[in-house]
C-alpha cells in the first residue's frame, strides 16, 4: 500500500504546489487516492464530501470558542483539506480530469473561504479577541459582526475578482483541461530577477493558502490574528486587481 501511495504521489502530484502540500497533504492524499482508486467513489463525490467535512468545521469554529475547540475546529479543517487534495490526485489518476470538475472544485474553494471568514468573525463575536486597533475587544461587541460582514465582503469580491480575469474574453487565451490538473515536470533555468520575483510571489500565495498555517495560529490560540491578516491579504489582492482594471478599462 505505501509503494501505490507513493507511486501515485509522485505521478499525480502539482507544480508549483505550496510546500506544506508537497511534503505532508499530497503524501497523505496518495494513501486515500490509493484506498479511493480501489473503489467506484467519483472525484466529485470526494469534492462534496470535503465540503461536508468544511462545513462541520465551520460549524465547531463557532460552537467551540476555547483554544481546545480551535484546535479540534482546524483538525476538521485540514481533513477537509486533505479529501480537497485527493479529488484532484484521484482524477488524474483515474484519467478523469475535465474542466466541469475542476470548476466545481474551485466553486466548493469559494464557498469554503467565505464561510472561513464567517465562522471566525462569528467565534470572535462570541469570546472576544484581537481588534483593529490593536486593543483586544470583549465577546459581544458588535465590532467583529461588522468585520465579519466587511471580511465576506472582500473575499467574496476577491473571488468574483479572478472568475472575471481568468475568462478568455479578459485573459485572451482558452486553459486547456491540462493545465487545470498540471502534473510536475521540469523547469527551465530562470534569471536572478525572475527567481526573487517568484520567491515574492510564492510567499503571498503562501500566506493566502490558510491551511498552510491556520493550524499554527490555533495552536497559538491567535486565530484572532489570522482573521485580519486573511482578510487583509485578500483586501491588497482586490487593490492589485482592481488597480489592473481601471488601467485596462478605464481608457476606453
Amino acid at each position: 500500500m505505501l509503494g501505490e501511495a507513493k507511486r501515485i504521489y509522485l505521478a499525480t502530484r502539482k507544480k508549483h504546489d505550496q510546500l506544506f502540500n508537497t511534503y505532508l497533504m499530497r503524501p497523505l492524499a496518495g494513501g486515500v487516492v490509493a484506498l479511493l482508486a480501489r473503489t467506484s467513489i467519483t472525484p466529485n463525490q470526494v469534492t462534496l464530501l470535503n465540503l461536508a467535512v468544511f462545513v462541520v468545521a465551520a460549524a465547531l469554529l463557532v460552537a467551540l470558542p476555547t483554544t481546545a475547540g480551535g484546535l479540534v475546529a482546524i483538525a476538521v479543517l485540514e481533513l477537509s483539506y486533505l479529501l480537497d487534495c485527493a479529488d484532484g490526485m484521484l482524477a488524474r489518476h483515474k484519467q478523469l480530469a475535465s474542466k466541469e470538475g475542476h470548476l466545481f472544485d474551485f466553486f466548493t474553494d469559494e464557498l469554503k473561504a467565505v464561510l472561513l471568514s464567517g465562522a471566525l468573525s462569528m467565534r470572535l463575536f462570541s469570546a472576544g479577541g484581537l481588534g483593529l486597533d490593536g486593543g483586544r475587544w470583549p465577546g459581544g461587541d458588535p465590532r467583529f459582526l461588522l468585520a465579519g460582514v466587511v471580511g465576506v465582503a472582500v473575499i467574496a469580491s476577491a473571488i468574483s475578482l479572478t472568475n472575471f480575469v481568468r475568462r478568455p474574453e479578459i485573459s485572451g487565451k482558452e486553459t486547456s483541461v491540462s493545465a487545470y490538473y498540471e502534473t510536475a515536470s521540469e523547469e527551465r533555468p530562470r534569471s536572478p530577477a525572475a527567481k526573487a520575483a517568484a520567491l515574492v510571489m510564492t510567499f503571498l500565495r503562501f500566506l493566502n493558502h490558510y491551511p498552510s498555517h491556520i493550524w499554527a495560529f490555533a495552536l497559538a490560540d491567535r486565530l484572532d490574528v489570522f482573521f485580519w491578516m486573511y482578510v487583509l491579504i485578500n483586501l491588497l489582492y482586490l487593490a492589485k486587481g482592481w488597480l489592473g482594471l481601471l488601467l485596462r478599462f478605464g481608457r476606453s
